[in-house]
């Protein structure tokens, strides 16, 4: 395989995830048996093409896009270089903010916390992704080995039980040590909250289960910020009240200093309150996917007359796991998986269990090295960035936006939303392919770049994709969905997204900027529902150039109030999007500028759109 063929490889959907490239409803050994059937491989190729419009690529037309892009893409990058330069009279106002890099005579963007935190440690975190697997092995041989009792390939339902104790009961042990070593002795309070998570789901009556676990998981969220990870000396300070004066003996006084000696044992994350949000996603899975599997005890593999070890992915989400499964052990093991711990990808309960009894067929030595290459060239993209492009100091140094220019404006603000994109998805990479590593397949958190976005209702779909997919099971669905047959149906769809979106909003941080945030993408979600109602496809099917053309103007619209809510929330927030508004329209320039980047998104949309049509005639829609 030559290095163009390996790079077009690693850059295939596929590689991405499986779950891109099939139907969720089609197990995945199916295809790997399919591969080597050259009929049945034309007769897929030639039904994905005859669904497909012809392909624009090579036409005059998106020969005029490509000189377009080949234009405005250098020249955006040139902006960003040019206002980081050293030279740029308002460099010295955020050089504090720089830090000497790797890349000879230039300095590194270290102003995101989290991103500086990641990549310092980054060395740990790959010799963990090494380690981890390897004291599995270890374990797998040494401690507890699995007997093969069966003749043939496929796993034994006994054989598939002993891999589950066995995966279950290292994960278990790792993950108690885990939260030591992270923790310190923060790592019983996140005992103490799993148990009564626990308890509230296998103790109290089936119909209050649903309603207490929303109660007990958004009011940890809420109790988490407010108490501050609940330190030892603030409640022994509570207890013991006021100090006592004149006291040769302040029994309260040794109580807070305990407490706060307690508190000095942190470990190596001792701000764990902040990390605790996502593990409260697998908490509410583990709970409600419990509720359910009460009412669903005769929906086995077995008795549906499915090959267990050969599920597809929504037969593992969807089909309970076996009551027996659902023990405090298991629990732990899922809730705390090392790999996903601190910022997943998410995974239900019931397809976590399915892969610790079965190995999912979709996990493949050359998919997941490709997936680590792939990673890697994202991370050395990050770094190249921030070594030659300062936004994200610029942005966090309270400029004066007044003094840049329109285009300045305008470029610092996208770039800024790239870098957001980039220093999420880098974590997100980095942790499934030690799941990968591990024998676990989560789902990918990023489907498509934030520049191949024109869509509100598909960019969730797209971005942090797994909590997409948990909020569809555990909060849209269970709220009934959206339909908009009816004045009434309506009002109730756009209730439920504003539901969805506040849970999000709060699951993200209790702040004001991200409720407005969250509100926003339902307030710009209305626009196209409402264009989708006014110019259906079916009025166009006659002018399909005509409808590109229209929706292509829609889409330009469509970016311009994604990337407005996208910095209120996780940038600049909203008095910052006021200022660099008013910075861009403050003259006649401004409107020019503005008119001129509505082209170049026109111009991105309608590569955008061919992408698509390119993956629908591979028979891929991943609606977004």
């Amino acid at each position: 395989m030559g290095v163009f063929s390996f790079l077009r490889a690693t850059y295939d959907l596929d590689t991405l995830d499986t779950r891109f490239t099939n139907s969720s409803s089609t197990p995945y050994k199916t295809v790997i048996e399919a591969r080597n059937d050259a009929t049945a491989s034309k007769e897929r190729a030639a039904k994905w093409n005859s669904k497909g419009q012809p392909s624009r690529w090579n036409t005059p037309e998106f020969y005029l896009y490509y000189l377009v892009i080949l234009l405005v893409v250098p020249y955006m990058f040139w902006v960003a270089y040019e206002v980081s330069s050293p030279t740029d009279p308002k460099y010295k106002k955020y050089e504090r903010l720089l830090r000497p890099g790797w890349i000879p005579g230039r300095m590194i963007d270290a102003s995101d916390s989290q991103y500086y935190t990641f990549r310092s440690n980054i060395p740990y975190m790959a010799a963990l992704l090494l380690l981890h697997p390897l004291l599995r092995r270890v374990y797998n041989a040494i401690v507890y080995p699995v007997k093969a009792t069966g003749q043939g390939s496929r796993p034994t339902p006994e054989e598939a039980d002993q891999r589950l104790n066995q995966r279950a009961t290292f994960d278990f042990g790792f993950a108690l040590v885990y939260l030591v070593a992270l923790h310190g002795i923060s790592a019983f309070k996140i005992l103490l909250i799993l148990y009564a998570n626990y308890q509230v789901a296998t103790t109290l009556p089936r119909k209050y289960v649903p309603a207490a676990t929303w109660v007990f998981n958004i009011g940890i969220l809420f109790a988490n910020e407010l108490c501050r990870g609940y330190k030892f000396g603030e409640i022994a300070a509570l207890i013991a009240g006021p100090p006592v004066q004149n006291s040769v003996l302040d029994s309260g006084s040794t109580l807070v200093s305990w407490g706060r000696w307690l508190d000095s044992y942190r470990g190596l994350m001792g701000r764990w309150e902040i990390l605790f949000n996502i593990t409260v996603l697998r908490l509410i899975s583990f709970n409600l996917d419990y509720y359910w599997s009460l009412d669903r005890r005769s929906c086995s593999p077995i008795e549906k007359q499915i090959d267990p070890a050969s599920l597809s992915e929504r037969d593992r989400v969807c089909i309970p796991a076996q009551a027996r499964d659902f023990s405090f052990r298991n629990y732990i093991a899922y809730a705390i998986y090392a790999p996903l711990y601190l910022t997943g990808p998410v995974i239900t309960f019931n397809d976590f269990v399915s892969q610790q009894r079965y190995k999912p067929a979709s996990i493949e030595t050359r998919r997941t090295l490709r997936y680590g290459v792939r990673f890697a060239l994202c991370l050395l993209a990050m770094e190249v960035i921030l070594h030659y492009d300062y936004v994200q100091a610029i942005s966090k140094a309270r400029p004066e936006w007044g003094q840049y220019t329109a285009a300045q404006l305008s470029v610092l603000s996208f770039f800024n939303l790239h870098l957001i994109w980039l220093k999420l998805l880098l974590p997100w990479r980095l942790f499934r392919l030690w799941a990968l590593v591990d024998g676990i397949d989560p789902p990918e958190n990023m489907v498509r770049c934030v520049s191949d976005n024109w869509s509100t209702l598909a960019f969730w779909r797209s971005w942090h994709r797994s909590f997409y997919r948990w909020s569809l099971r555990y909060i849209y669905v269970p709220l009934g969905g959206s339909s908009f047959r009816t004045p009434r149906d309506a009002a109730r769809s756009i209730l439920t997204y504003v539901l969805v979106f506040t849970f999000v909003a709060l699951w993200h941080d209790i702040q004001l900027r991200l409720l407005i945030w969250g509100w926003l993408v339902v307030l710009f979600m209305l626009p196209e529902m409402a264009a989708g109602y006014v110019f259906p496809r079916s009025r166009w099917e006659g002018r399909p150039t005509a409808y590109r053309m229209l929706c292509c103007v829609g889409a330009v619209a469509n970016i311009f109030m994604m990337m407005m809510a996208n910095l209120v929330g996780f940038a600049v927030g909203v008095e910052g999007l006021e200022r660099i508004i008013a910075g861009i329209f403050r003259d006649f320039s401004g409107f020019c500028f503005i008119i001129s980047a509505s082209m170049a998104f026109f111009v991105g949309v309608q590569l955008m759109f061919e992408l698509r049509e390119s993956e629908a005639r591979r028979g891929i829609n991943l609606k977004c």
